[in-house]
């Protein structure tokens, strides 16, 4: 079984991201803060989105490298590439931004990242898929996709400046 999502449906997912976090935040300032990797992509083009409207709003970028609960697990030496967070986060209402919301794992450790900058008001999370499964108790306010998968399930997104093109791939595990 495979399952895909084209470029056409990731635009509409980040359109629908767009529309939610614009709408719920009409009366409050709030910072986008993208997951690398490729949650900051999501997160830059909801600014975009939000810049064509007349919306300015500031974002950064957060590396959680660091922050996992998985280094053990991992083949290699994670690729540090720097978190940019070019505003203060001490009261700030920040969006997590990622692309993908699965166990809720890497929630957690964005999380941590995030509190080593500061304390926040309010962290609210922002995900172009949700695939369900959740190991820990977190659940996204905005959701561009739901999509349904298996526990096994491997989802692989593709995203154009980090990728080449847009894509995403929903393939069963058979082992």
């Amino acid at each position: 079984m495979s399952n895909t999502l084209t470029e056409a449906d990731i635009a509409q997912g980040v359109e629908k991201l767009t529309r939610s976090i614009h709408e719920a935040n009409l009366d409050q300032n709030y910072v986008l803060v993208g997951l690398r990797s490729r949650g900051d992509e999501v997160a830059e083009r909801i600014l975009v989105a939000l810049a064509a409207v007349g919306i300015n709003v500031p974002m950064g970028v957060l590396d959680i490298s660091l922050y996992r609960d998985d280094l053990a697990h991992l083949n290699s030496n994670p690729k540090l590439e720097g978190s940019d967070l070019p505003f203060a986060v001490d009261g700030a209402n920040v969006i997590l931004v990622d692309d993908v919301l699965f166990t809720g794992r890497t929630v957690r450790a964005a999380i941590d990242a995030l509190m080593d900058y500061g304390r926040p008001a309010k962290i609210e999370l922002a995900v172009l898929i949700d695939r369900g499964h959740r190991e820990l108790p977190f659940s996204p306010n905005y959701v561009g996709i739901e999509l349904e998968t298996k526990r096994l399930d491997y989802v692989d997104v593709k995203l154009k400046e980090t990728d080449g093109m847009d894509l995403v791939e929903v393939t069963e595990n058979r082992d």
